[in-house]
């Protein structure tokens, strides 16, 4: 009687001598390949971490107050199903972590809807900056006392 045997050696199955050196260089080579995104942040950080806002975008204080909405300036406003915020380190804050809590933030409305589409809490030196917002005058007329003096 004549017995099955493998297609293959069993030899190739084996494990080979040199599999650990190569398991160990696999795992510096991923470790040095996160080293770069690690280093943008440590510079991002070091020269300010200044984020650019949109020019439309405003400035006021917001205060979430439930799942849709949310109070800019003591005025409620719905919120967009797409509404993003953002931490003063840029990385996404979960709404229902932060319901109550009042911040100072650049915000965009929609223009079509009126609704909160995203907003950004601002550091102590982003705040510090001037931006137009909601809690400024606006009206649509202009007094005589408005208008710049003729030379």
């Amino acid at each position: 009687m004549k017995r099955w045997q493998p297609a293959f050696p069993s030899s190739l199955f084996a494990r080979p001598r040199w599999a650990p050196w190569l398991l160990a260089a696999l795992c510096a080579a991923t470790a040095l390949a996160g080293a770069p995104a690690a280093a943008q942040n440590t510079v991002q950080g070091s020269m300010g971490g200044m984020r650019n806002f949109p020019d439309a975008a405003l400035r006021g204080s917001l205060v979430i107050t439930a799942a849709s909405e949310a109070e800019i300036n003591g005025r409620t406003v719905r919120m967009a199903p797409g509404m993003r915020l953002f931490s003063p380190q840029n990385t996404l804050v979960m709404m229902h972590t932060v319901v109550g809590k009042p911040f100072t933030v650049n915000y965009l409305i929609e223009n079509s809807t009126g609704m909160l589409l995203t907003a950004w809490i601002l550091t102590n030196a982003e705040a510090a900056e001037k931006r137009a917002g909601s809690d400024s005058v606006q009206r649509n007329f202009r007094f005589e006392t408005d208008a710049t003096p003729a030379r």
